[in-house]
């Protein structure tokens, strides 16, 4: 691949501990191990899996969420931001508060936040619900808040979580649609969906982590 290298993963691996009996020893379930590639600037790379492949876990990883096991990730000075169903928002606050710390997580000042608070709102077509704590909200409703927020306020590599599945179909066609401008702008995307068409229309490289048993290298 042609540009600039902004991630790094090196032998990544990661296990979880699984709870044993009172006469049996815990166990750990393998996620992944081995893995190593490098993300470039402007591409979309996907990752694809059965459940419990080690997507979610690996987006995790990237996003500096979770240290791995084995192995280390490299940064090469980017900024990143995880996207999922279970965004971390404050439940306490409302919608336009989350944004805005949102926004200025990423580095952006309060009044760089502000100026696009009303963009984002109305992607997110949440009407009064973005004055209102996010604890009221469900699970597709704070993905819309998460994906308004990304798209107006892009880090340097975006990583989604399936966030793209949410919603109506006229919901789901317009976060298509503003996606592929993110692309075409050169955004950096990793992304995880179960979609074969998103993968097929978004996506510039694959990687399976089940047909590869957790371990690849690119």
């Amino acid at each position: 691949m042609n540009g600039q290298i902004v991630l790094s993963a090196r032998n990544l691996g990661v296990r979880y501990k699984r709870r044993g009996g009172l006469f049996r020893p815990p166990r750990y379930h393998q996620a992944f191990r081995g893995l190593t590639f490098d993300l470039y600037q402007g591409e979309t790379l996907a990752l694809t899996g059965r459940n419990g492949a080690g997507k979610s876990t690996l987006l995790k990883v990237l996003a500096g969420i979770l240290r791995p096991d084995e192995g280390r990730l490299i940064n090469h000075g980017v900024t990143v931001s995880l996207l999922s169903l279970q965004a971390g928002f404050d439940p306490e606050l409302p919608g336009t508060d989350n944004a805005l710390l949102s926004a200025m997580l990423l580095g952006y000042t309060r009044a760089q936040a502000r100026a696009s608070l009303s963009r984002i709102a109305a992607f997110s077509e949440l009407g009064t619900f973005m004055d209102e704590p996010v604890k009221t909200y469900s699970s597709g409703m704070r993905a819309r808040l998460g994906f308004s927020v990304a798209m107006f306020l892009s880090p340097d590599v975006l990583l989604i979580d399936e966030a793209l599945a949410v919603g109506d179909r006229s919901f789901r066609e317009k976060a298509e649609r503003e996606m592929n401008k993110k692309i075409h702008s050169l955004q950096t995307v990793v992304l995880v969906s179960h979609s074969e068409s998103q993968i097929e229309k978004l996506a510039d490289r694959v990687i399976d982590l089940q047909s590869l048993g957790g371990r690849h290298v690119l």
